[in-house]
């Protein structure tokens, strides 16, 4: 049982849907990066989603896109990531830690060397958006071999034929996609959400959570009301590119776990 399914065990026994947050690791540099994500497990996260900078993220918009160049221009790379990670775990070994990004950095350093490197560090999952099923004998069968979860996003236009082939080697959760396009580009609504998120469970045991286009603890109330949980993303990294303080950053955080745990 990895730290994921643990947490998600954890949840539905106390009735709660979970939060999960996004940020960018070394943004806007690594010591701030690393005092936020520290803070995040007592601003009520229940799993960190830590991207990974990256030059060219396919699925992100601006807002992260942004963060993601802040990142890499303060000397961001893999190794630092995962070194933050290894940081974090020094005070907190229950929260689980998803890394999301693409898989260049992770084909570059090696597959064998980066699932050896990753689980050292405490990462527990994996969300790499540009390699599909099709390709799971790249990355997810391994990681999957490695103890690492390896969680798959499916989307608004992953009907029920695809469906299967999305879901068939996921792991951990299903990462719903609430909207068409980027991150940060429309609201969830979760009069579309809710039907969707049923779909998807009819064919997987796996919690479903709800990411994209959340940005209110209003919303991640909403969203979470009709799914296993949600998360933020853009919402929070635009706090912390705006210049923000960690504590007015967290303070924000809490107020959308807050929102999710009422659902």
């Amino acid at each position: 049982m990895t730290r994921i399914d643990a947490k998600f065990a954890e949840l539905n026994a106390a009735g709660k849907k979970a939060f999960v947050a996004y940020v960018m690791a070394g943004d806007p540099d690594y010591d701030t990066s690393l005092e936020i994500v520290k803070g995040l497990p007592d601003a009520g996260v229940d799993i960190i989603e830590l991207g990974l900078p990256f030059t060219d993220p396919m699925a992100d918009g601006p807002t992260i896109q942004l963060a993601g160049g802040r990142a890499l221009d303060a000397g961001m790379t893999l190794q630092r990531t995962l070194d933050l990670a290894t940081e974090f775990r020094k005070t907190d070994d229950t929260t689980p830690i998803v890394l999301m990004g693409y898989y260049n950095p992770i084909y570059s350093r090696g597959v064998d060397t980066f699932l050896n490197d990753a689980k050292a560090a405490g990462i527990d999952g994996l969300i790499v958006v540009d390699l599909p099923p099709e390709e799971d004998s790249e990355l997810c069968i391994p990681a999957q071999n490695a103890g690492l979860n390896f969680i798959r996003l499916a989307t608004p236009t992953t009907d029920n034929k695809r469906l299967p082939k999305v879901l068939q080697n996921t792991s951990g959760f299903v990462y719903y996609v609430s909207i068409n396009g980027i991150t940060g580009a429309a609201e969830a609504q979760a009069t579309n959400v809710g039907p969707e998120v049923a779909r998807i469970k009819a064919s997987t045991d796996l919690p479903v959570i709800v990411g994209f286009g959340i940005n209110t603890p209003e919303k991640a109330k909403g969203i979470a009301s009709v799914a296993d949980g949600a998360v933020v993303g853009s919402a929070i990294v635009s706090k912390i590119g705006a210049g923000e303080t960690t504590a007015d950053v967290l303070e924000f955080v809490k107020s959308l776990a807050d929102g999710a745990h009422e659902a």
